[in-house]
């Protein structure tokens, strides 16, 4: 998994899996998911993240079980 942020257009990619994209659906104006030819989604576009998310408060967390 791999989360990509572009300062310059205020855009976040997050990759789910390295597969190729065989769709790309528009969830709304500015969200776009990518699913493999198997509908596994491989990566979601989010435009004017900043707007909408907490970019700057990112953190990650695995949690064992």
């Amino acid at each position: 998994m791999k989360i990509k942020y572009f300062q310059e257009t205020d855009t976040l990619y997050i990759e789910f899996r390295e597969s190729e994209v065989a769709e790309t659906k528009d969830l709304d104006e500015n969200t776009l998911l990518e699913l493999d030819l198997n509908e596994n989604i491989c990566g979601i576009t989010i435009e004017h993240a900043g707007e909408r998310a907490d970019i700057l408060h990112f953190s990650f967390e695995q949690v064992a079980t």
